[in-house]
């Protein structure tokens, strides 16, 4: 029996998520359909580019089915949701919950890749923010929004967090399926926490 990949399930988990964040985006900027699948495929397989390519490989979504084939059916998902049962699906809860797991599951997509690739420290924290915010800037870019990494506390040091905690699991031989899951559910908490309770880095100023 093939094992279960956990760079495979992190980088699915990332797309769907992210593919629905992006389309909540483009439909609270008023965008038309193009737009909507402009926005959904760029959060969701922008990061992974600029990963791949920093990596000096070609990117996964360029000769891999899934990534484009996911982002396309949950763009379609959503659009069924919105056209047919009339709601807003970019409630205030859902949109917060599908950013952090999109978040997460890509930081540890990245993170998984970059140690699989032997990089140093550094090289893992990069790839994995990278990985996850990458998309996030490219679609905010697009449609003439500040990036939320510069603007929402505690997102991008979640990524990092992340990274920092799987290379430590590196480093001690336990970098398993299971401390994956457990680093995945600690800081989903932690950054759901950190919305809620509204906690942010100190300002410069």
């Amino acid at each position: 029996m093939t094992a279960i990949n956990p760079f495979f399930v992190a980088d699915i988990i990332g797309i769907i998520f992210f593919a629905l964040n992006g389309a909540m985006v483009a439909t609270r900027a008023k965008l038309d359909l193009l737009g909507l699948f402009i926005a959904g495929n760029l959060t969701a397989l922008g990061g992974g580019v600029i990963r791949d390519i920093i990596l000096d490989r070609s990117p996964i979504s360029f000769h891999a089915l899934y990534p484009s084939l996911t982002v396309f059916i949950t763009l379609l998902l959503f659009l069924y949701y919105r056209w047919y049962h009339h709601e807003e699906m970019e409630k205030h809860l859902f949109f917060v919950l599908s950013d952090t797991i999109g978040l997460i599951a890509f930081s540890i997509a990245g993170a998984l890749l970059a140690i699989e690739a032997e990089l140093n420290l550094f090289g893992v924290v990069v790839l994995a923010f990278i990985t996850a915010v990458g998309g996030g800037v490219l679609r905010d870019v697009m449609i003439n929004e500040v990036p939320a990494i510069l603007i929402s506390d505690f997102y991008g040091s979640i990524a990092v967090l992340t990274a920092l905690e799987l290379y430590l699991c590196h480093r001690l031989d336990i970098l398993n399926p299971v401390s994956i899951i457990i680093v995945a559910i600690l800081t989903i908490i932690l950054r759901l926490l950190a919305y809620y309770r509204h906690w942010r880095l100190p300002n410069i100023y």
